[in-house]
């Protein structure tokens, strides 16, 4: 085992103001490494790390994540879709002091001196063995970094997928999320509420508020209720949804 990591119209729920909204890339991931250690320290074994950013490459958010998560020692084997992108991280990463894998890499992938297990980025194709790794760990500590196994198209739907998430899908714990959303973003970080953060003009430099904090993480038709008071109040009619996104994901990393 690893040693211990850390010595519809409802009402809007009242905010809790503990987060502040992450103004930059590495603001972002210091709060996901906040949050895995939080996840951690309440015994949760298998955790999943989202910040939904098109524009991101894996392996440095990847990088950064690991570097910073200090307290993740032992044996721990980090897996990457293919060889390729795991030889370019063992050339390219050279303060992780981890095991970097492709995950068909290896026969037996699960060793009992084995601590825990890293997924980088995998993709439906991969979810079989991903869930087969997790399966194996047991109690030990998986976290999933940025995954993409729901896509239906790939996975299946009907009675595949409701299996999928069933036996596999509905056990991970959301540990950190970052959506973009129009002029803002949906947060999680555990052990806090899901928050809608929301900025009131489109100017640079304009600071984003908390405007609802959520128990569970909200239907695209609750977050139509959340912003529709905001979206309301707009004068002038708004560039396009796509434009403005375009906007947000260049501000924070740069």
């Amino acid at each position: 085992m690893i040693e211990q990591l850390i010595s519809s119209s409802r009402p809007i729920v009242p905010l809790r103001d503990e987060m502040v909204f992450p103004d930059s890339l590495e603001a972002s991931i210091s709060q996901a490494v906040e949050a895995t250690k939080a996840a951690i320290a309440a015994d949760q074994t298998l955790l999943q790390i989202e910040i939904a950013i098109p524009e991101l490459k894996p392996l440095p958010v990847a990088q950064q994540y690991l570097s910073q998560l200090l307290e993740l020692k032992g044996n721990v084997k980090v897996f990457f879709s293919d060889t390729g992108a795991a030889a370019l991280a063992r050339h390219q990463w050279q303060d992780i002091p981890h095991e970097l894998r492709g995950i068909e890499e290896l026969v037996e992938p699960v060793q009992p001196e084995d601590d825990a297990f890293v997924f980088i980025a995998p993709t439906p194709v991969e979810v079989g063995k991903v869930e087969q790794i997790c399966n194996q760990a047991g109690e030990r500590l998986c976290i999933l970094l940025n995954p993409k196994l729901e896509d239906v198209s790939i996975v299946g739907i009907g009675m595949a997928g409701r299996s999928l998430r069933e036996r596999f899908l509905s056990r991970i714990e959301s540990c950190y999320s970052f959506f973009p959303l129009e002029r803002g973003a949906l947060i999680h970080a555990y052990p806090a509420d899901w928050q809608v953060w929301w900025a009131e003009t489109e100017a640079e430099g304009s600071e984003y508020q908390l405007v609802a904090s959520e128990p569970t993480r909200p239907s695209g038709e609750r977050l139509g209720e959340i912003l529709a008071p905001m979206m309301a109040t707009e004068q002038v009619s708004k560039p396009s949804l796509f434009g403005n996104m375009q906007q947000f994901w260049k501000a924070l990393t740069q």
